[in-house]
């Protein structure tokens, strides 16, 4: 079933908000069918809520600092995303654990800077994946879109970008080149669900015609 309406996205961010701002950009060129209804910070100084701000979409801020309790920290998060009603919640380099309510199950997604299950989970965020990257040799690295579940980088993979590991490589340059995919293979990713062309089967992720 096609949709009439633009996708409802929530976002969930904890620093500078570049994703947002690409999903803004590409909104705005009129590129993907989505409005943002909210952005949710888990930092006071997160630059991604000034951002939305100056596009007027509202904001939150659940500091993760103040509740070290994974269970009470996500219930505020999703009290303050509830009122908006969103159709998806999409992770912007968001750093903190949440335990999903089943009404957003398979209704999350996040960007992970790595071909997941490889780097990922726990402490692999940022640099450190592109560190352990170069560390462990590799020749091929990439980015994932998946959704997002009750642990760190766990949930079914809905697409993945290869690129190549150069000789020269330093974690600033292999930093450069997987953003720039994500920069597109998130926007990617929102367009199906968007669309209605991911189906959930068990953990995997099946891509409809269109």
């Amino acid at each position: 079933m096609s949709r009439t309406e633009p996708l409802r996205v929530a976002v969930l961010l904890s620093g500078s908000g570049t994703t947002l701002e690409n999903l803004f950009v590409r909104r705005e060129a009129g590129e993907l069918p989505i409005e943002i209804v909210c952005v949710v910070s888990s930092r006071a100084d997160a630059y991604g809520l000034e951002r939305a701000r100056k596009r007027n979409v509202p904001t939150a801020l659940v500091q993760r600092k103040r509740h070290k309790d994974v269970a009470e920290f996500s219930r505020l998060v999703f009290e303050a995303i509830r009122p908006h009603r969103p159709d998806l919640i999409c992770l912007a380099g968001f750093m903190s654990l949440l335990q999903i309510p089943k009404e957003y199950e398979g209704r999350i997604m996040n960007v992970h800077p790595a071909l997941l299950p490889a780097f990922g989970g726990k402490g692999y965020y940022g640099h450190h994946v592109h560190e352990a990257v170069l560390e462990h040799g590799c020749k091929i690295t990439g980015c994932t879109v998946h959704f997002v579940d009750n642990e760190y980088d766990h949930g079914p993979i809905v697409l993945q970008r290869a690129l190549p590991v150069q000789e020269d490589d330093t974690p600033d340059t292999l930093a450069d080149r997987v953003q720039a995919a994500e920069r597109e293979l998130f926007p990617e990713a929102i367009g199906l669900f968007a669309a209605n062309r991911l189906q959930l089967d068990g953990h995997r992720v099946r891509i409809l015609p269109a």
